[in-house]
């Protein structure tokens, strides 16, 4: 099964990607005024960088920030929103895709030449959300296309987050055949090399078939949905030593993770519309064994 299937972006509802989308109405590479940083939260260093404990209880807030649960030692929000002290922080990036709404009319405003373009001169778009891929093709491209996501990077070091999380990895699975497996890596080099200048970790988001590169990319732990539903949870916490963070999303996905890796990694169980407490949707439940 093709990990299209497990970004969380894909189950948003289109109301809230407008949401997590922030900025997109205008240049996206401009980021939101945060409040002031928090302190650094506690976990290993690595190389400059400060890396998620390892089976730390977790919540995932794309879909709107909250206070974290009672327990909660590591969250995940969108760049546009402010890291929670205390905590360990991961900054949301939408790097391989254009977020869909203004963001799409900003690109082809001011960078068509950077979304990828079939060979009737069309731009491939993730059907499932109307994001225009990026095109990471050629290395001219991919380094102009670093700058400006790296600017969005740079906000999140600004801002205060210990990590990002640069999501659609996988694009190249959804680009018919136009990017490749090499062309996601070497863009993510170039990624991990400027979180890591900034202080920041940087998650592999999904995809098994880049496990083996992880270290020469530069990858320092994982952010995975339904390892638990697609059997892989084994890999991503074998290969980051239960520095990998889980979202389920189905009440029996999630209590087959944790009775199999509940152990090994940290494993969440999140609506498919990551909504906010207090809204009728939110669901969360947590089985980390770290406490």
């Amino acid at each position: 099964m093709p990990a299209v299937f497990r970004r969380a972006a894909r189950f948003l509802a289109p109301a809230l990607m407008l949401l997590v989308a922030g900025c997109s109405s205008g240049d996206p590479a401009a980021g939101p005024t945060h409040g002031s940083a928090p302190a650094a939260s506690p976990s290993a260093r690595d190389g400059g960088v400060r890396k998620p404990p390892a089976r730390a209880s977790f919540d995932y807030q794309l879909g709107g920030p909250y206070q974290p649960p009672a327990g909660v030692r590591a969250v995940s929000r969108d760049r546009t929103a402010d890291p929670v002290p205390g905590l360990y922080n991961i900054c949301y990036v939408n790097a391989f895709q254009s977020q869909p709404g203004g963001a799409v009319g900003w690109w082809q405003k001011h960078h068509s030449d950077l979304l990828l373009h079939d060979r009737h001169g069309e731009p491939v778009v993730d059907e499932d959300w109307q994001e225009p891929l990026l095109d990471i093709s050629g290395a001219a491209k991919r380094e102009k296309l670093a700058g400006i996501v790296g600017r969005w990077i740079d906000g999140c070091a600004d801002a205060g987050f210990d990590a990002v999380e640069p999501d659609n990895l996988d694009s190249y699975e959804r680009s018919d055949h136009l990017l490749t497996a090499d062309d996601a890596a070497s863009f993510a080099r170039l990624l991990a090399t400027r979180a890591h200048r900034r202080g920041l970790a940087i998650a592999q988001k999904n995809t098994t078939d880049l496990l083996d590169r992880r270290e020469h990319i530069g990858f320092d732990f994982a952010v995975v949905e339904e390892c638990g539903r697609f059997q892989e949870c084994t890999e991503f916490a074998d290969a980051y030593r239960g520095r990998a963070f889980d979202i389920e999303y189905g009440a029996k996905d999630f209590d087959r993770a944790c009775r199999s890796w509940g152990r090994k990694l940290s494993v969440t169980l999140r609506d498919r519309d990551v909504s906010p407490a207090g809204e009728k949707a939110h669901v969360y439940r947590r089985c980390d064994a770290a406490g």
